[in-house]
């Protein structure tokens, strides 16, 4: 497996067309594209300046599911949010200082990959292309942080393994779409490194589809064998 850490043009804020730097790529058929979802939030205007905002806890607890409020984290550090169904800190909010805004999370980013995605195939004519929206959040009991997934399109999310009576091993299944988003955010960096993009290249394992596949990977809350730990969470009403 290749990864090829694309530098672009500095993308603007608070709204910049994306599209012209993906049709400067140089991509082929049976490619990932990995994007990380600031410029997908610039790209759909996403941003709030710093100084509307009166508090950024709550913007923070605004765009949240769930939230766990800051005074009951250790060293008061983070707010912890659960954003469309994923586990991270202030509802994935990113602060630009110098330019002066909040930059959100995009908004459907399965939607968004959905349409960078059959917008390559056509303009390149390809067969087999996927999209992977990525950004980065803390492991409970790690330090650091790790790239995921938050949206996608364009192949089916698994690997499964099945016993010898033909029923699948569900703790065996390999989530494919974020060990390929971790592999892409190591690659792009996390900071001033002005590579919003990757493509990944002869992935072992990748089923192409045409089919939207995203809401497979999705857990009902309820049903996680974390609920224990995720009930701690306060719905955001």
């Amino acid at each position: 497996m290749k990864i090829i850490p694309i530098k672009t043009r500095i993308v603007k804020l608070p709204k910049d067309n994306i599209f012209d730097i993906f049709d400067n790529l140089e991509i082929c058929d049976g490619d990932i594209l990995a994007i990380t979802s600031k410029i997908i939030s610039i790209h759909q205007g996403r941003c709030i300046p710093i100084d509307s905002v009166k508090s950024k806890d709550d913007l923070i607890i605004k765009e949240a599911d769930y939230f766990i409020p800051r005074k009951d984290v250790p060293g008061n550090a983070a707010v912890l949010t659960i954003k469309n169904s994923n586990l991270i800190a202030s509802a994935g909010i990113d602060e630009n200082k110098s330019a002066g805004y909040y930059i959100l999370l995009p908004d459907k980013p399965e939607k968004i990959a959905k349409e960078i995605c059959l917008h390559l195939k056509k303009k390149f004519s390809l067969k087999k292309l996927a999209v992977i929206i990525t950004d980065s959040h803390t492991v409970p009991l790690r330090f650091g942080v790790i790239g995921f997934s938050i949206g996608f399109f364009g192949l089916y999310p698994f690997v499964k393994y099945f016993d010898k009576n033909g029923e699948e091993i569900i703790a065996s299944r390999v989530n494919i779409i974020d060990s390929l988003a971790a592999a892409a955010v190591l690659e792009m960096g996390e900071q001033s490194e002005q590579t919003p993009l990757a493509i990944i290249r002869d992935a072992h394992n990748i089923k192409f589809t045409n089919e939207e596949t995203f809401q497979q990977t999705v857990m009902a809350f309820e049903k996680d064998i974390y609920y224990p730990v995720l009930k701690n969470f306060k719905e955001d009403i």
